[in-house]
């Protein structure tokens, strides 16, 4: 068998994420910037003389037995309707789970990429079919095959991605408060609460990319699940506030959480920042 490949699978950051009415399949419309940045986890990807194997391991976390890598896999076996190589697939984690960074979508993807550098015949078409199996995010980073540096209107129930010129004037810091949040519940937490305010929100998808665009003080990119979340997690509550304090140009919580994020329009003041909130926070710089 040939030699084993490394891929990498980049986070995403949600510039805006406005949540929409729920569709008929039972998905949620979203629109948002998703925006990759500097944080990757690593797969190692060795192909097996067996059939329809994929072993994973991953010494960084204890993976549950029903993960994205296994169900990309399994999918992509029920989609093709084929034999496909076995793989042995080694994680290495960085990306924090259930931090609202598109980790474990980014992983799949990056297997589905893996597979076709062995020979397996993926279409487009295919690759999309797995991803509407494993998770609403994978589609994005389909597109991104595997840049750092890669953002896209993304709309839909994520399905929908449209590429755009990324900046590369941002510098980040991640703040992980070392909770799970989880999409489910943030879900329901939007449902209940507009339920209750008879709150149906309108928003021109148009209008995300014009704002990217502004300087960053400008932004007024509005992601509905912070409120809700934050609302119930005390931690994220206090990791906005001190993104804040540091001067970060624009601070939100990132997809669903429980990840932090800030801003900001120099090197010298993100890692001014990052020095700051690395005393109190698991933190990182961009």
């Amino acid at each position: 068998m040939s030699d084993g490949i490394s891929v990498a699978a980049p986070a995403k950051i949600n510039l805006g994420l406005r949540v929409l009415e729920k569709r008929r399949d039972g998905f949620h419309g979203i629109q948002s910037i998703f925006q990759t940045v500097g944080l990757c986890d690593g797969l190692f990807v060795t192909p097996l003389s067996e059939k329809n194997v994929c072993r994973i391991s991953c010494a960084q976390m204890a993976l549950p037995k029903k993960n994205t890598l296994s169900a990309a896999y399994a999918a992509c076996a029920e989609i093709l309707g084929e034999d496909i190589p076995g793989v042995e697939v080694t994680l290495e984690k960085r990306i924090p789970s259930g931090g609202g960074l598109g980790g474990g979508s980014s992983d799949a993807a990056a297997l589905i990429f893996a597979l076709k550098k062995f020979g397996v015949k993926i279409s487009k078409d295919a690759a999309y079919r797995i991803a509407a199996k494993v998770g609403s995010d994978v589609f994005f980073f389909l597109e991104c095959e595997g840049r750092e540096n890669f953002a896209a209107l993304v709309q839909g129930r994520g399905e929908v991605v449209n590429p755009i010129l990324p900046r590369d004037d941002l510098h980040w810091v991640l703040v992980f408060p070392g909770v799970f949040s989880s999409t489910p519940r943030a879900y329901a937490r939007i449902d209940e609460k507009r339920a209750r305010e008879k709150n149906a929100i309108k928003f021109a998808a148009c209008d995300l990319e014009k704002n990217y665009r502004r300087p960053i003080k400008d932004w007024n990119f509005t992601n509905d699940f912070t409120s809700v979340v934050a609302e119930e997690c005390q931690e994220i509550r206090r990791a906005l506030d001190d993104v804040r304090s540091t001067g970060a140009l624009f601070c939100d919580m990132s997809g669903s959480g429980s990840t932090v994020f800030g801003v900001y329009e120099d090197a010298s003041c993100l890692e001014a920042a990052n020095r700051r909130l690395s005393d109190k926070w698991k933190a990182v710089s961009l």
